[in-house]
This record gives structure tokens, C-alpha cells and sequence, in this order.
């Protein structure tokens, strides 16, 4: 398939989809109208250090945050959803995409996310954080923003 038409969904994103918050019906809505939702590694570790932070830091207990997990597992096996393995050259890439953009401020993580995007050939993100998103905008990148619909 080609990867111009893949959408990468970040953790932001990815979290919606697991438990209910205000932009969840939107980006289960956005999800089911894809034909192809990457979800890199990072994303992947990302969900699953804010899953036991929030069981840890007492939001939920052990028995939902395990029930969050294998619903995470469970999007493995289930379409759109292509879980991608991220290469060591995304490092490189999200350093180069610092030092070449002075426009926005951008954290490390999503940083990483957006190298990442440019190391899977993905040019449309799914995100929840506005900052990210302006950051991918300025590199050319579609960007479906719920919070904003």
C-alpha cells in the first residue's frame, strides 16, 4: 500500500482510542475512515507508559489497566492498524528536523514522532497536541486534529 495514503496516529491519539475522553468519538471516527493507521514503536511505548503511569498514580486499578493493555494488544490483529517498528535512523532524522526548523518549538517525543513519520514515508498525522501539530504543518505534513473539529 502505497505510505501517502497512510495516516500515522500518535500516542495522543492512540490513548483515545483505549478509554474514553472528549475527542475519542473523533478519532475513533477518523480511525474507521482510514484505510491504513500506522502505529510506529514509539507510539506503541508511549501508550504503554502513560497506561501504568496512570495505574501507578492511582487513576485506575491494576485489573483496568490490564484490561487497557489487551484492548492495545487486540488493535494488532484488527484493520486499519499496521504496528511499525521505528529504524535507529530516526534520531538522526528528528535532530536534522530540530536544527533545520527554528520556526516552532517542538518537545523531544514529538519530535521523534515526526522523524518517525518521515522514516515510515507517512506525510498524514493524527494528534491531539496542537504544538505537534503546527511543528508537522510547517514540514508540509496533513494534519487531522480533533481537539479542533
Amino acid at each position: 500500500m502505497s505510505a501517502d495514503l497512510s495516516l500515522y496516529i500518535d500516542s495522543s491519539s492512540l490513548l483515545k482510542m483505549l478509554w474514553q475522553e472528549p475527542e475519542s468519538t473523533a478519532v475513533r471516527d477518523a480511525v474507521a475512515a482510514e484505510a491504513r493507521v500506522v502505529v510506529s514503536s514509539l507510539t506503541e511505548l508511549e501508550t504503554e507508559v502513560q497506561l501504568r503511569a496512570q495505574w501507578l498514580g492511582g487513576a485506575y486499578t491494576k485489573k483496568r489497566y490490564e484490561t487497557y493493555r489487551v484492548k492495545l494488544e487486540s488493535l494488532k490483529r484488527l484493520e486499519p492498524f499496521a504496528f511499525q517498528d521505528l529504524p535507529g535512523g530516526v534520531f538522526r532524522r528528528a535532530i536534522q528536523q530540530h536544527v533545520s526548523e527554528a520556526k516552532f518549538h517542538c518537545r523531544s517525543l514529538d519530535r521523534l514522532h515526526l522523524a518517525a513519520m518521515g522514516e515510515l514515508g507517512v506525510r498524514r498525522l493524527l494528534t491531539n497536541d496542537h504544538k505537534q501539530a503546527a511543528t508537522a504543518r510547517s514540514f508540509g505534513y496533513e494534519v487531522l486534529l480533533p481537539a479542533e473539529e
